[in-house]
């Protein structure tokens, strides 16, 4: 109980100290692993309709967290959210539909934001 409880506590204060970039590189990283555990699934016989239910629906609520934490007044973010909305309709139909293969556009999608963010988390420091 104590070791889980300094985990725990290690776990919240990583996360409070983290850059913008590495908050976004961890959240984009959620959304990949929980993408890559689904499509695991499909390939499983029988289909595990529950496991493929929740981890499409922890995708979703990682994804609507970046689009509810965007400021919403300028292009780039609106941009973001359509790109957000347009993932979680992907999500969304694979989950209703138990059909896997539109979830590579969200692995295209998420993974080209990730690395766009950490280019330019490295630009900005070497013209700092």
């Amino acid at each position: 109980m104590l070791k889980q409880n300094a985990y725990e506590t290690y776990k919240q204060q990583s996360v409070m100290t983290m850059t913008q970039t590495e908050m976004l590189t961890m959240l984009y990283d959620g959304i990949l692993k929980e993408i890559y555990a689904v499509s695991r699934e499909f390939d499983r016989e029988p289909l595990d309709l529950a496991e493929i239910n929740r981890r499409l629906q922890k995708t979703q609520k990682i994804m609507n967290y970046l689009a509810s934490s965007l400021e919403k007044e300028n292009d780039i973010a609106k941009n973001l959210h359509s790109l957000y909305d347009y993932c979680n309709w992907i999500l969304t139909q694979a989950n209703i539909k138990k059909e896997p293969h539109q979830l590579n556009e969200v692995v295209d999608i998420i993974a080209g934001l990730r690395e766009s963010y950490i280019q330019a988390d490295r630009n900005a420091r070497m013209h700092a």
